[in-house]
């Protein structure tokens, strides 16, 4: 009888055993499929609540497929044209964090250069990814609209918005490329007066353009300068960011002394560092190229 009981016992024990070994198996299986299936994804998934804190990056966010995922920006944020429907959470005066937080964002948008510092560390010690943007160079925005491509419902856009700004810059770059640059000095503002040294997106625009920036040489990125310096410079162009009626205001504050082209590119397409900026160097490029230098200047 005690022989019968263990045999069935060991039987049972190694029936038990089949079916652990069974179980075992197929748990291991099915951790190797969800681990497979985990390395297949991007490291960062679409991200479904956007806010941009600063005009530039309303417009990158658009530009990289984030437009649907848009629920409130900054003042100012006016492209494209849907862009003027979000709820405004920031302007030149702060970041309305209250009003930030309520809405829940999972990726901020912001710009160290226009955004407090203080407030954007609060935000980050929320919890809340925050993607930077401050390009000093036109290849920083590719960079920016790429590295975006990884929180896009559509990153093909993002990448194809990088490849075809490059491309138009390599174009232009080769178009206007010229031995006899025009030296040009970038005007912002009449009192104070104030330009662009070569660490400025400005300045990299006018180096596209095959131009010298007269105060590329400055140590502060924006420099107050006095009317003599200019004047000692011997500019042969002004760029302004504006229109007519300020080129002739330009023209008016440096008459009798300087009379040189003035040239004017609309404000949002050089002082926002987004995708519009291609259009400023287009539109900048060319007008250079028609500045008729002075004899002794070839």
């Amino acid at each position: 009888m005690i022989v019968i009981i263990l045999r069935t016992f060991r039987s049972a024990i190694t029936a038990l055993q089949a079916i652990y070994t069974m179980r075992t198996r197929n748990i291991t299986a099915h951790l190797l499929c969800i681990c497979a299936l985990l390395l297949s994804q991007p490291l960062s998934a679409a991200v479904q609540r956007v806010i941009s804190l600063a005009p530039h990056t309303t417009e990158l966010a658009y530009a990289a497929g984030l437009g649907g995922s848009m629920i409130a920006a900054s003042a100012y944020s006016d492209y494209p044209p849907e862009a003027k429907q979000l709820e405004q959470v920031a302007s030149w005066q702060g970041i309305n964090l209250e009003r930030l937080l309520a809405l829940k964002p999972d990726l901020v948008l912001a710009w160290r250069g226009g955004n407090p510092q203080r407030v954007l560390d609060q935000i980050a010690a929320l919890g809340i990814p925050i993607f930077y943007s401050d390009p000093r160079y036109i290849d920083d925005i590719a960079d920016d609209l790429e590295n975006l491509a990884q929180y896009s419902p559509h990153p093909e856009m993002a990448k194809n918005a990088a490849h075809e700004l490059r491309a138009e810059v390599a174009r232009l770059k080769q178009r206007y490329t010229t031995v006899h640059p025009v030296r040009v000095f970038m005007q912002f503002g009449t009192q104070p007066l104030f330009t662009a040294s070569k660490n400025t997106l400005q300045s990299d625009v006018l180096a596209l353009c095959g131009a010298t920036n007269v105060f590329a040489d400055s140590p502060a990125p924006w420099p107050q300068v006095s009317r003599e310096q200019v004047l000692m410079r011997k500019p042969q162009a002004i760029v302004i960011a504006g229109d007519e009626k300020q080129t002739g205001n330009v023209i008016k504050f440096w008459s009798p002394q300087m009379k040189v082209p003035v040239i004017a590119v609309p404000e949002d397409w050089l002082n926002r560092s987004g995708p519009r900026i291609v259009l400023a160097a287009r539109q900048l490029c060319h007008q250079l190229s028609q500045v008729t230098l002075p004899p002794e200047s070839h």
